[in-house]
C-alpha cells in the first residue's frame, strides 16, 4: 500500500497546539499513522460528507483522503463536544 502524504491546514495547527500535552502526543501519534492506513479500524466516515474522522479520548481528528494523489488533508482537530459544529 502507497503511503500517503499529510498536510493540515493552519486552523488545525492552531487547534493542535492548543491542546493539552497529555493529549498531544496521542493526537500526533494517530496523525502519522494514517500516513500507512487512512481508512484503519477506528476510522468512521461522516454522514453525507467526503470525510473521515479518527477518535483519540475526548478528542476528534476531521480529515478527507484523496486516493488519486494519496494525500490526508486534515481539517478540524478538536474536543468531541465542539467539532462537529458549524
Amino acid at each position: 500500500m502507497a503511503k500517503y502524504r499529510i498536510t493540515i491546514k493552519k486552523s488545525a495547527v492552531k487547534e493542535l497546539e492548543a491542546l493539552p500535552k497529555k493529549d498531544l502526543q496521542r493526537i500526533i501519534k494517530h496523525i502519522q499513522s494514517l500516513s500507512e492506513n487512512p481508512r484503519h479500524y477506528g476510522s468512521q466516515k461522516l454522514s453525507g460528507k467526503q470525510q473521515y474522522r479518527i477518535r483519540q479520548g475526548d478528542y476528534r481528528i476531521v480529515y478527507s483522503i484523496e486516493d488519486k494523489e494519496s494525500l490526508i488533508d486534515i481539517f478540524k482537530i478538536g474536543h468531541r463536544r465542539e467539532i462537529y459544529r458549524p
